[in-house]
This record gives structure tokens, C-alpha cells and sequence, in this order.
């Protein structure tokens, strides 16, 4: 299959979190833009940061591509969109570190950055901003879904500390 005939896909993406560290979620809707078959995938964690959880939808949403595609990454994250557009290639010719003033430091994240840059050999990656809580339905659905997912996550672990005391 050429690039040309690559299935074009449209991924939209959020991450969320109470508390900055805190429980997060991330979500994302896939959508094949010539059949309009969407697909959404949520999931959460203890503790993490908003950005780990924006990162990690991506990351999952490429992830459940079955083959490679063209993908439009739908994100109202400047961390991704910029890292995605800007950074990342840098980084990586750097050794996955940045400078800080006059130091090197390690790239934030930079497991999560190691995963997109293999993915993003895979599929051939653009990035559009969305901006945030401004009505965009599939940012909006998003954002609930990750919402969702870190909220079930909590009352799921309370109903599990709940029955390891009883």
C-alpha cells in the first residue's frame, strides 16, 4: 500500500486530572473519515500529571490503529501539539534531552515521547489545535470520557480499599 492509499483517520483527544498531580484519565475518539465508524478508548491512573494523561490518549488512540494510516490528531494541548510539530524531533537528536539555560536535561515524559515516536513511524502524523472548553463536540466528548474514566477509577479503588478492610 502506497501513502497515498493510507486510510485517513481523525483522532481526538483530551486528558484530564484532579489535582496536578493527581488521578487523571485520558480519552479519545477515532473516527475513519471515509466510513465515519468512529471508536472511543478511555482509561486512568493514580497518580500522574495532565500531561502524562494528554500524551497517553494519543499514544492509545494510535495504538488501536490496525494498520497504517493517516491520522489528524485533534488535541487542545500545546504540550502535544507543539511536541508532536516542534520538539520532538530535536529532542530525539539531542538524546531525548533539552536545554534548560546552559544544562541538558531530560525530556519530560520522555517514555511516553519514546512511544509516540516509534508510533509516529508507523502512521503519518499532523496535529490540529482545538481550543479547550470551547464547544468543539469531539473535544467536549472527550474531556467527559476522561472525566469518567478517573472518577470510575476512584470509586472503583474506595470500593476496593472498602472490601480489603471488611
Amino acid at each position: 500500500m502506497t501513502t497515498d492509499e493510507r486510510p485517513q483517520v481523525h483522532l481526538f483527544t483530551d486528558g484530564a486530572c484532579a489535582g496536578n498531580p493527581g488521578p487523571g484519565g485520558w480519552a479519545y475518539i477515532l473516527r475513519h473519515e471515509r466510513s465515519g465508524k468512529e471508536k472511543e478508548g478511555t482509561g486512568a491512573a493514580q497518580l500522574t500529571t495532565n500531561n502524562r494523561m494528554e500524551l497517553m490518549a494519543v499514544i492509545r488512540g494510535l495504538e488501536a490503529l490496525r494498520e497504517p494510516c493517516d491520522v489528524t490528531v485533534f488535541t487542545d494541548s500545546e504540550y502535544v501539539g507543539k511536541g508532536l510539530s516542534q520538539w520532538m524531533s530535536k529532542w530525539k537528536s539531542n538524546g531525548w534531552r533539552r536545554r534548560e539555560g546552559a544544562e541538558w536535561k531530560p525530556v519530560k515524559n520522555d517514555e511516553l515521547w519514546k512511544q509516540l515516536d516509534q508510533l509516529t513511524g508507523v502512521h503519518r502524523v499532523s496535529y490540529k489545535r482545538v481550543a479547550g472548553h470551547s464547544g468543539h463536540p469531539e473535544n467536549e466528548r472527550c474531556d467527559q470520557l476522561a472525566v469518567q474514566a478517573y472518577q470510575q477509577f476512584l470509586k472503583d479503588a474506595k470500593g476496593c480499599a472498602a472490601a480489603a478492610s471488611d
